[in-house]
């Protein structure tokens, strides 16, 4: 399978040195977006599809996927909702043959109907088919995911116990956010709240600040809204948040979804990827998603399928301190 974009923008890609370790210049501003991995050539190569994805094997496999509106109804503008259902079993089962070490779908899992019981539906089929994969799976909320059902509902269906938690993996930390609250600090659920006003209460930020300290390893984060820009696809605290990652200096990348595109920043001495959704698209191009190779020296390779751009993201320098 052809997952590559020849026709999209690249990044230039520095050479590996002699000893196969993995080295890239990375100036102040970051990354620019588009960047497509080429062969590793260190010993014991991962691969992924048929191609290496970099030098040595991974501490930690993920595998991503994210906005799959899952819903039996007809097609809406680029969103096939029906086709959400085979999209996720085809990447269910290419995470597991890729021995991926757990997956994690970054939000919108459902498409909200306005109706309980038909989202409750909706979620025991599409869960149906994430169980193709059969190692950890880990899931952000969205906002369409509660739609309509409350949270606790929504995580009781799925076997998830908390909206919001962190974990080690591999050596790496891995924190779920939950944005799904309304400026005022109420939960979204049940038909309350506007897709546009999106945060993370003081609490959880409280929360995050206090799991970051007493993490003792390199940090992963995975969000359904965006961290990163100023729009209404964001939480409004966005800047806030930013500060509490940057101020942790364990922070090696975001996750985030929700915008239904290809995006890449780095910010602060962080990568922000927005991955794009797996509902969007012509049936013949298939459903976006993505694997997450983590390497021991903080650098990440993403390998994305169909729709989805591959990243190289290399450790970045920390930020420079401004003098007071």
């Amino acid at each position: 399978m052809n997952h590559h974009h020849p026709n999209e923008e690249r990044l230039g890609r520095r050479a590996f040195l002699q000893d196969s370790a993995f080295f890239l210049a990375c100036a102040a501003t970051g990354l620019a977006a588009g960047q497509t991995p080429g062969p590793g050539t260190g010993p014991g190569a991962a691969e992924v599809d048929g191609h290496n994805a970099g030098p040595g094997v991974p501490a930690l496999r993920i595998g991503l996927v994210t906005d799959l509106h899952a819903a039996d109804r007809p097609p809406g503008g680029e969103r096939l909702y029906r086709e959400a259902f085979p999209r996720l079993r085809e990447a269910a089962e290419r995470f597991r043959e890729a021995k991926v070490d757990l997956a994690v779908e970054l939000g919108d899992l459902i498409d909200g109907s306005g109706e309980e019981a038909e989202e409750e539906l909706f979620l025991r089929r599409i869960e149906a088919e994430f169980a193709h994969f059969p190692g950890p799976r880990h899931r952000v909320l969205g906002n369409h995911c509660v739609a309509s059902l409350q949270k606790r509902r929504f995580l009781e269906i799925c076997g998830q116990r908390e909206a919001r938690y962190s974990f080690d993996w591999g050596g790496f930390h891995c924190v779920i956010l939950d944005g799904c609250f309304r400026a005022d600090g109420v939960p979204y659920g049940g038909k309350n709240f506007e897709w546009t006003d999106a945060e993370l209460p003081p609490q959880e930020r409280e929360w995050l600040r206090a799991d970051l300290a007493a993490a003792t390893g390199k940090v992963l984060v995975f969000i359904h809204q965006r961290l990163d820009v100023a729009t209404p696809y964001a939480i409004r605290s966005a800047a806030l948040v930013r500060g509490i990652l940057e101020a942790s200096g364990k922070v090696l990348a975001v996750f985030q979804g929700h915008n239904h595109l290809n995006d890449h920043r780095a910010l602060g001495g962080i990568h922000y990827v927005t991955l794009t959704a797996l509902v969007d698209g012509p049936v013949q191009e298939g459903g976006a998603y993505a694997i997450l190779d983590v390497f021991q020296d903080g650098a990440l390779r993403m390998t994305g399928f169909h729709r989805q751009k591959d990243w190289d993201l290399p450790r970045l320098p920390p930020p420079r301190r401004r003098r007071v």
